[in-house]
């Protein structure tokens, strides 16, 4: 008989992890264009930044940068193997910044922080705080943020009662020295958009008629794309024999989807300045259609007159078009069953001045 290797990495469980622990994720990846081209077709993003050298260069880049929302799935997947392969769900994020841009040809790797962790009562799982910060090949951070992520436990007769759950910041703090060049003109027969960050209204509502719908293929190839080996996400034979009964789709595809149908309205919000606080309400499965309507919570004015923050609340819905939401939770606070995200994030927008 052979004898057993114990040279596998079977992934980290409830039990794995201490506070204070730091995690030097491996495999960092180098950005090709292959990647930005996959991601479209993944997503059908089409924000104009993005898409052309062209556009980039006109508002003062040497190239297009990638977009955030790429890199922080490129950057984020180096720490699944570590953090969430016994993952049962990916449960929020917060505080998530992007301090710089990536481009083509760029290599970002990440390191991980636990600072909470808290057993759940039923003893079979826990919930794993960690601080992540990516960083480039100049050592310069492009990413920083805080999720948490309820993992397996290998012992689910023993309790330890730890529940040291930290707490964050409702926003993603606002610095003014934005990472951005200076915007002279936006051509708006580029971008696709006419509305500048004056034309929009707090308590303003934006109802993305799009839908789309996303199959097996999209989303496996998406989350291989990001190297995210979470085993609810690929494991068919291993889901079937859970109550959810196939494979749980990986919550950043619907925060690409949430963000790619929020074009329509927003197209000259091209740049993600911050991720405040997201909550993946229910899980999506492959199938499902995604709808999408964005709130205007905030407008914010900087030093600079070229540009300004919104605010923004957007809501992922499966299977009901945007338009006929009204509610997404219940008397008792809880989320409606198609209500799949709730995502509190700031974005970039050029001022009136910057109008061609």
């Amino acid at each position: 008989m052979s004898k057993l290797s114990n040279k596998i990495n079977m992934g980290n469980f409830f039990e794995d992890f201490s506070l204070g622990q730091k995690i030097i994720h491996p495999l960092p990846r180098t950005i090709s264009d292959g990647d930005v081209s996959l991601y479209i077709a993944f997503t059908g993003s089409r924000f104009a930044l993005h898409s052309s050298d062209v556009v980039a260069k006109q508002m003062g880049y040497t190239q297009k940068p990638i977009d955030d929302i790429l890199m922080f799935h490129l950057t984020f997947g180096k720490s699944v193997q570590d953090i969430s392969l016994n993952a049962i769900a990916n449960l929020g994020y917060a505080e998530i910044s992007f301090p710089n841009p990536v481009f083509v040809g760029d290599t970002v790797s990440m390191t991980s922080t636990v600072i909470g962790l808290k057993e759940n009562s039923n003893g079979k799982s826990g919930v794993v705080y960690v601080h992540s910060i990516g960083v480039n090949q100049d050592n310069k951070e492009v990413l920083n943020f805080k999720r948490w992520v309820m993992v397996h436990k290998k012992d689910k007769t023993t309790l330890s009662g730890i529940k040291e759950v930290p707490s964050f910041a409702s926003t993603t703090p606002i610095v003014e020295d934005i990472n951005i060049p200076t915007i002279t003109t936006v051509d708006t027969d580029a971008t696709g958009g006419e509305y500048f960050f004056e034309d929009y209204e707090v308590g303003e509502r934006l109802n993305h008629p799009e839908g789309i719908t996303i199959d097996n293929s999209d989303h496996t190839l998406a989350t291989k794309l990001y190297q995210n080996n979470a085993k609810v996400h690929f494991n068919d034979h291993m889901m079937k024999s859970t109550p959810m009964g196939q494979r749980l789709m990986y919550g950043g595809v619907i925060i690409s989807m949430a963000r790619a149908l929020s074009f329509n309205g927003l197209q000259n919000a091209q740049w993600m300045y911050a991720i405040n606080s997201g909550a993946h309400a229910n899980p999506t499965y492959a199938g499902d259609t995604i709808y999408a309507f964005t709130e205007i919570l905030e407008k914010i004015e900087l030093k600079r007159d070229d540009i300004g923050l919104l605010r923004l609340r957007t809501v992922a819905v499966k299977n009901q078009a945007s338009s006929e939401i009204e509610e997404i939770k219940d008397e008792d606070g809880n989320y409606l069953k198609n209500i799949v995200l709730d995502l509190d994030y700031t974005v970039v927008i050029p001022t009136k001045n910057t109008k061609k």
